[in-house]
């Protein structure tokens, strides 16, 4: 299988930093495409990234902000250009931690069509210095998922995940429309899995909150959390396709 691993960032320059940094340490480097999607940066990521291209690390960057979901598409995209079979997301902000990039792929070598990373199975579930409203959001969501879908999702906001890009060939996923351009394509993609019959799995993985001083995320508490609810109820109600 060709894999392509793509952490997306906005304005991430000591963050990113760290995060190719721990992947370059892994040495998977030399059996995937590394390609980091720079959605605009202004801070300087866009210079530090350039530093890495002898170690083989690519970007892509967009010419103005578009969204996690935006950037996400334009991951997919150069993947399946690049014939990539399967694609692995993971946070440009050092959440998410590039040693546990094989289990994702562990599963899909078993057969899945689509690996979540749950910070909920076989973890504490803090996640570091995780603020309290998403403590309770990354509870509240995965259940809301659960209930719709009819299927046990217990971290549905976690956007470490791996995904055969076969599955986009399906003409009832539609990544494709602009209302996914923030954070709807991944509840979005997710929920489509869960209910079209592909094979979903979930494995356990860290996810840690950087401190506060650094910022911990750019999700502002009540819109960007409706762009990742939103999805659930166009889906269910079959306002959107």
């Amino acid at each position: 299988m060709k894999i392509q691993v793509s952490p997306v960032a906005f304005n991430e320059y000591v963050k990113l930093n760290n995060v190719i940094e721990r992947f370059l340490k892994t040495g998977l480097n030399g059996n995937v495409d590394y390609v980091i999607i720079d959605d605009a940066s202004t801070d300087g990521t866009t210079e530090m990234m350039a530093g890495y291209r002898s170690a083989g690390v690519l970007s892509i960057k967009h010419p103005i902000r578009m969204g996690v979901g935006a950037a996400i598409r334009t991951a997919i995209r150069h993947a399946q250009k690049n014939h990539c079979d399967i694609l692995v997301i993971m946070a440009g902000n050092d959440k998410d931690n590039p040693e546990e990039i094989p289990f994702l792929l562990d599963a899909i070598k078993e057969g899945c069509d689509l690996v979540q990373g749950s910070r909920y199975l076989g973890h504490d579930g803090t996640g570091g210095d995780m603020p309290l409203y998403r403590k309770f959001a990354t509870r509240l969501h995965p259940w809301i998922m659960s209930m719709v879908t009819g299927k046990k999702v217990t971290d549905s906001t976690n956007g470490f995940r791996a995904f055969r890009l076969s599955m986009l060939n399906d003409p009832r996923i539609n990544l494709d429309q602009q209302w996914l351009n923030t954070y709807e394509l991944e509840p979005y993609l997710l929920y489509k899995a869960l209910t079209l019959g592909f094979k979903v799995k979930e494995v356990p993985v860290t996810k840690i909150y950087p401190t506060r001083k650094l910022g911990y995320t750019k999700m502002r508490p009540i819109t960007g959390w409706w762009s990742i609810l939103k999805p659930l109820f166009y889906l269910r109600l079959g306002i959107r396709k």
